[in-house]
């Protein structure tokens, strides 16, 4: 899974960034001229694969992975048409969600006061006019190749998708709320327009005024997925052992960590599950969309499993766990066959037959 940060220069990205993934990545105000994103991969806690690793107990344990991106700060420069268009934000069509981060605290530099509802607002409409920008251009080149004679049922099925997106960003909607036919989705995925993607936020507040934005949170609520973070003070708990980290973390009501938190966040947010491949070779957890069929979770794998695929191995975690052991799953009579189109549950443990 990949989740791209963003945000306004100044808005605590880095900072977020930082205590999420334990890094160090410089963070200053208006920062300098880099526009290369940071980058960090952070291990997907879950307490399953610890026990799946104990009872198996193989050579390798690999969990579940997200990878944040650390986007250059957005500046507020009118010129430019095009915010999204630039060389540091090439890789931000790759991420599978983003988190728009939004400053909740006095703005240090200047000492202007937060107004985060205006900053989403600014930066959504940068997102619309880069999508649209995109999506025109597109289909200029689709109504030139029809007037030279180009009329393939793909071409047609683009344009009528073209035309229903700039109608709708052209009316100040992003994309996510728009809805498409499955060939006409299809017909545009290639160029992964960014208000498509699933967007969160992320109010970063200070330590003073954490906890206490129910108004505000209120309000974005009705449009967006929100989480709060205090994230200056999230960073430099991770310069704390365990044990003084859950101390001031009680201070301020916090029960879990940033990473933990956007972890859980993102996976709802995604509609994402994990399933699970176990032996004594390796215990792994494996991420796939929730309503995924067994063929899909296969590909996961390797496409020579899907390609191949001819029945799942399966049984469920919780039945594992209740019953001991494997052997005990059988003798139970929890150990099941499945087919081609069994929709795979968070915590199946799959192996799966295959030919090629």
């Amino acid at each position: 899974m990949r989740i791209g940060l963003i945000g306004v220069q100044n808005s605590g990205k880095t900072t977020i960034f930082n205590a999420l993934t334990g890094l160090e990545a410089e963070v200053t105000s208006y920062s300098s001229q880099k526009i290369e994103p940071n980058m960090g991969v952070v291990q997907v806690e879950d307490g399953r694969v610890n026990n799946l690793s104990q009872m198996y107990n193989p050579k390798k344990t690999i969990f579940a992975t997200i990878e944040y991106i650390d986007f250059v700060g957005l500046t507020n420069n009118k010129d430019n048409n095009d915010a999204f268009g630039g060389s540091g934000m090439g890789l931000i069509k790759t991420a599978d969600a983003l988190a728009l981060v939004v400053r909740n605290f006095d703005d240090p530099t200047s000492g202007d006061k937060p107004e985060p509802v205006l900053e989403i607002e600014s930066i959504e409409s940068d997102m619309i006019i880069s999508d649209l920008i995109i999506a025109e251009k597109r289909l200029e080149k689709v109504e030139l190749s029809k007037k030279r004679g180009i009329k393939e049922a793909s071409l047609i099925i683009e344009e009528k998708a073209l035309h229903k997106i700039i109608t709708h960003l052209e009316d100040s909607s992003p994309i996510r709320t728009l809805e498409l036919a499955n060939d006409e989705e299809k017909a545009v995925r290639g160029f992964q327009f960014i208000t498509q993607k699933p967007l969160m936020i992320i109010l970063n507040s200070d330590e003073d005024n954490f906890g206490g934005n129910e108004s505000v949170i209120n309000e974005l609520k009705k449009r967006y997925k929100i989480i709060e973070f205090a994230g200056n003070f999230e960073m430099e708990l991770n310069k704390l052992d365990q044990e003084e980290a859950k101390e001031f973390m009680q201070d301020l009501n916090i029960k879990e960590s940033a990473r933990d938190r956007l972890t859980k966040f993102s996976y709802e947010l995604l509609g994402y599950c994990s399933f699970f491949t176990v032996g004594e070779d390796e215990v792994r957890a494996w991420t796939i969309t929730s309503g995924n069929d067994a063929v899909e979770a296969a590909g996961k794998i390797h496409s020579d499993l899907a390609r191949g695929f001819i029945r799942a191995e399966c049984f469920s975690y919780s039945d594992l766990i209740e019953c001991g052991n494997e052997k005990n799953v059988r003798e139970n009579g929890l150990f099941r066959l499945e087919g081609k189109k069994y929709i795979v549950q968070d915590g199946d443990i799959l192996n799966i037959r295959f030919s090629v």
